[in-house]
């Protein structure tokens, strides 16, 4: 996994709120390959017609936001379904970290464990980023997992995540590199208790 420090790129204030994972990627395009890549069918439904014409005004498909790395939208991002799939259509289409006042708890999980950073800022700072990043000239912004700030387009804000969620991040760290972590103590815990890890005796073990 990708370790994430620190992310400076454009940003696109997607505004929407109880974007859904059904929305993110919509299952009938789950049934590809994944290495066909889904980054194409990121909030397909929202951004194109039934006839597959792009929806004029659609933020993500606005040129000032064009290979945004970022998306801040509104409250309870990533609701819905389980899909890990959302996470990948996201991180396909190059978007490394989601602002928003809240998150789906199974989406922040999937998030993480694939790289991307979910954010978490209050109601009225998401409010004042997507104003900002929407009349600024250059839509940019910096994201500093270490000092937990959000900066660019004239503001400083902080953010939050789970502290374990962070220092997976940080280091680039799945579920099993969490354990491995205290391979030494638990390799000692095992030397001092032999028989109760791995009973030595037959009659021990049965």
């Amino acid at each position: 996994m990708e370790r994430f420090t620190t992310l400076t790129a454009t940003a696109c204030p997607l505004g929407l709120a109880n974007v859904d994972t059904d929305q993110l990627i919509p299952a009938r395009f789950m049934k590809r390959s994944r290495a066909e890549g889904y980054g194409g069918f990121l909030l397909h439904d929202l951004r194109f017609e039934p006839d597959g014409a792009a929806r004029a005004g659609f933020r993500l498909d606005d040129p000032r936001y064009a290979a945004s790395r970022i998306l801040v939208a509104r409250r309870t991002f990533g609701t819905g379904s389980s899909r890990e799939a959302a996470v990948y259509a996201l991180w396909d289409y190059g978007i490394r970290c989601v602002i928003a006042p809240s998150f789906g708890d199974i989406f922040a999980s999937n998030a993480v464990k694939n790289g991307l950073l979910p954010a978490l800022v209050s109601d009225a700072d998401c409010e004042r980023l997507l104003a900002e990043l929407a009349r600024a000239p250059q839509p940019q912004l910096t994201v500093d997992l270490e000092a937990l700030t959000i900066t660019g387009a004239g503001l400083s804000l902080p953010f939050s995540l789970d502290p374990v969620r962070r220092l997976q991040l940080l280091n680039g760290w799945d579920d099993l590199d969490l354990t491995r972590r205290h391979s030494a103590e638990i390799a000692g815990f095992r030397a001092a208790r032999p028989d109760w890890t791995w009973p030595t005796t037959p009659s021990a073990r049965a």
